[in-house]
């Protein structure tokens, strides 16, 4: 499998942040691993038009369940295509906190990304007091079961693992907590999809930096990263993309 770097931006850029986009491809303009990057929604069509013929892709950082109707506020996933996008992150845990998301809700968002021809990144992970109370993989487990839609496949479904607890905080889980929790999730997939498991990537999120990203990268079962606050900068997400491309 390709391996991938997806940053997500979340409720940061500008017009002006575009400029980052020309660097990083400047910089990485035929990586051995995959890009992408999720720009706020206004900003999805503007940095599609950048990258077209490039090896960076764009995505979104949610979509509504329907392809239309009276939803005020939300964008569909088909417009998100129509858009430029390529994938879409569903189900992250400042989406689930924030506006109380179930992991029905996450299930339906990423059918629908699937639907509309759309890589659907479902997010997992635990809080620092179910890590705490030993029922990380529990609860993981929990999430991935009712969180992936029967019908995906290793073509159009990326998952990743996200402590809440590492999530732009600085800490990040050792690199045995890692590989338990990734290992687990291959296994726990495999009962979920079957054979199919075996292709679909398992992304790392957490506090990923240049410092860190070599190390992530070399434990098994991890096929790329999501990355916050250092994806909003080509200097800090390109190291990154480079430490994939080696792995």
């Amino acid at each position: 499998m390709r391996k991938l770097a997806a940053g997500n931006w979340k409720m940061n850029g500008s017009l002006a942040a575009l400029a980052e986009v020309n660097d990083l491809i400047a910089a990485h303009p035929a990586p051995a691993c995959e890009m992408l990057l999720c720009p706020p929604a206004t900003l999805i069509s503007a940095m599609a038009a950048i990258v077209r013929g490039s090896a960076l892709l764009v995505g979104a950082q949610d979509c509504h369940t329907h392809s239309a109707g009276a939803h005020t506020g939300d964008i569909s996933a088909l417009m998100l295509a129509e858009a430029g996008a390529t994938h879409v992150i569903v189900g992250h845990s400042e989406r689930r906190t924030d506006h109380g998301e179930t992991d029905a809700q996450v299930a339906a968002k990423a059918q629908a990304a699937q639907a509309a021809g759309l890589v659907a990144i479902v997010c997992l992970g635990e809080t620092e007091a179910q890590r705490d109370a030993g029922t990380t993989l529990a609860v993981i487990g929990a999430q991935l079961d009712a969180s992936v839609p029967e019908a995906s496949t290793a073509a159009n479904l990326v998952i990743a693992y996200e402590p809440v607890w590492a999530i732009g905080t600085g800490r990040t889980p050792t690199v045995a907590q890692i590989a338990e929790v990734h290992g687990f999730l291959r296994q726990r997939l495999a009962g979920r999809i079957g054979a199919e498991a075996a292709g679909v990537r398992l992304l790392y999120g957490g506090s990923v930096k240049p410092s860190n990203a070599a190390e992530i990268f070399a434990i098994a079962d991890v096929d790329g990263a999501l990355v916050g606050g250092a994806s909003l900068k080509a200097a800090d997400f390109g190291p990154i993309v480079a430490a994939l491309s080696a792995a």
